[in-house]
């Protein structure tokens, strides 16, 4: 692995001499597939949009084939990428959907899983371009391969008993966990939160191990719930812990990293004694305070636990569905809750001793990509004339 660029691209100053021939010399096919999945687009939909047949689009992405000069700006173009995106050199963290493991595993398609796969992708590079300048937290997650504190620790296997042990190697006590994000950055994991996109929709939440550092991605949901949001970062975590050397996939594994997350976040020993032994939606409601969990989820735990049978679970449901609009029952923002939004990588940008255009150059990527990453906010500020 290099982080050298081909030398034709510069002119000896260091400046940017990109040009299309310089590109095609040096194409890397690899960069031109996370592109399109990172667009959503298919290969054939790219092929249309530039004018070649879908056949030779296969020959570029499978590297029998490079394209000619003159289709190396319409690539850039319909991909909103810099031409020097496509070229060979940089740090390139290779995944396949077979490596990530996806919270809403039966309504990702798989398109969507290749985006989330590429955006993945990416934000190892930049984790990686941001360390070798800033000294992130090392890596303290038990079962981990690439563990720096614990690579001999292991978890129990079974998913309540490994969120036990967790919560008592990371000293969490036996109450509710707060600022869970930012807790999960601190022993060295990424975590991601990308800016609202109709294709990761549906995805909720997605991570991997198979990177030199784990990395979680907590896609905004259409809910906007940091309830819901803290249960999907634990979810990954069981995943992290429970499933790094097992293919994903399996719908058993998708139900063993909710046991691990319930257990986690609402430990049974803990909330036992605080739950009401019949459905009593209003305490459950001054309980999601406390825990930081849905009302949902402590319902969910009541009937787990069998304090209240299926029936009553499930009337309580359908009254549940419609309190969502009223205090207590409704969405909270997680605009509200700092320390539950990812803010390893901005920091270490802030610390970096880089601009945004100078990283920039470095990925070969757009500035609104960068700071979409970063999770730097793109807004401008407003001017408001006295009338």
């Amino acid at each position: 692995m290099t982080d050298t660029l081909h030398p034709r691209l510069f002119t000896p100053s260091g400046t940017a001499a990109i040009s299309p021939a310089a590109v095609q010399e040096a194409f890397d096919p690899a960069r031109l597939t996370q592109a399109r999945n990172l667009a959503g687009m298919t290969k054939k939909r790219l092929a249309e949009l530039i004018g070649v047949t879908p056949a030779a689009m296969s020959q570029y992405e499978m590297g029998t084939n490079r394209p000619r000069p003159d289709m190396v700006p319409r690539l850039a173009e319909a991909l909103d990428v810099p031409m020097s995106f496509f070229v060979a050199g940089r740090p390139n963290g290779r995944l396949d959907s077979s490596s990530a493991h996806f919270r809403s595993l039966r309504t990702t398609r798989s398109y969507q899983r290749a985006k989330a796969v590429a955006y993945t992708e990416q934000a190892w590079e930049l984790t990686y371009a941001l360390e070798k300048r800033v000294q992130l937290p090392l890596v303290d997650l038990p079962g981990f391969s690439g563990g720096e504190v614990s690579p001999g620790e292991v978890l129990p296997a079974e998913p309540a008993a490994a969120a036990r042990a967790l919560r008592e190697y990371w000293d969490l006590g036996t109450g509710p966990v707060s600022h869970l994000v930012r807790r999960i950055e601190a022993r060295g994991i990424v975590v991601l939160t990308p800016q609202p996109d109709p294709d990761l929709e549906t995805v909720d939440a997605f991570s991997t191990s198979r990177l030199p550092r784990p990395i979680v991605v907590l896609t905004p949901n259409r809910a906007d719930d940091v309830y819901r949001h803290r249960f999907s970062a634990a979810h990954e975590l069981g995943h992290l812990v429970l499933h790094g050397d097992s293919a994903p996939g399996d719908l058993t594994q998708e139900r063993e990293a909710d046991a691990f997350a319930a257990e986690f976040l609402t430990p049974r020993d803990s909330i036992l004694p605080t739950l009401p032994r019949r459905v009593d939606l209003r305490a459950l409601s001054e309980l999601r305070q406390i825990w930081g969990v849905s009302v949902d989820s402590l319902l969910y735990r009541c009937r787990e636990l069998g304090l209240v049978s299926d029936s009553s679970a499930s009337r309580a449901y359908q009254r549940l569905a419609a309190l969502r609009s009223e205090p207590g029952f409704a969405p909270d923002p997680l605009s509200g809750y700092p320390g539950e939004q990812p803010a390893l990588l901005s920091q270490a940008f802030s610390l970096s001793g880089l601009n945004i255009t100078a990283l920039a150059r470095e990925l070969a990527w757009t500035v609104p990509h960068v700071r979409n990453m970063l999770g730097i906010d793109q807004g401008r500020p407003v001017l408001t004339l006295l009338k």
